[in-house]
């Protein structure tokens, strides 16, 4: 008799358990929404801002067939600017005496190269940028330019 009602007590723990189990199974899903709400409610707002895409950096204006070159990065400072019509294509065209560029747009509608030089020597460092081109900071401060021949 004793070993009927050992059986009796384990199928009932056995029913009991999987039950137990099943609903602790459904709850979950409730729980980790419920978690996930705390989480979002607790993360700081500057988080949640910087996984949302960074705005566009703002451009210089620069007028079509225009070489236009800013003093400071980020299209900062006075500009200075450069047209077709009174520039020699393929010539050296050194900035004043004294000033420099940290940004510049091409839109000449022709390749143009920065030099750090001011006299276009290819011992420093230079850069071709195509027509189009809107560079917020250049890599070295540009002294020279050449628009070259499309």
């Amino acid at each position: 008799m004793r070993h009927v009602h050992c059986t009796r007590r384990i199928r009932a723990h056995r029913i009991r358990t999987h039950r137990g189990h099943r609903a602790r199974r459904a709850a979950l899903p409730a729980v980790l929404t419920a978690t996930a709400a705390v989480l979002t409610a607790l993360t700081p707002q500057t988080a949640v801002s910087a996984a949302a895409p960074a705005p566009a950096p703002r451009l210089g204006e620069c007028a079509a067939g225009e070489l236009c070159l800013w003093e400071r990065a980020d299209f900062g400072g006075p500009r200075r600017t450069h047209e077709l019509s009174d520039t020699d294509i393929e010539s050296c065209v050194p900035l004043p005496q004294g000033t420099s560029a940290a940004s510049l747009a091409n839109r000449t509608g022709r390749p143009v190269t920065a030099y750090q030089s001011a006299e276009c020597a290819e011992t420093g460092e230079f850069d071709t940028y195509p027509s189009g081109s809107w560079a917020p900071r250049t890599d070295y401060r540009v002294r020279a330019v050449k628009i070259w021949e499309s």
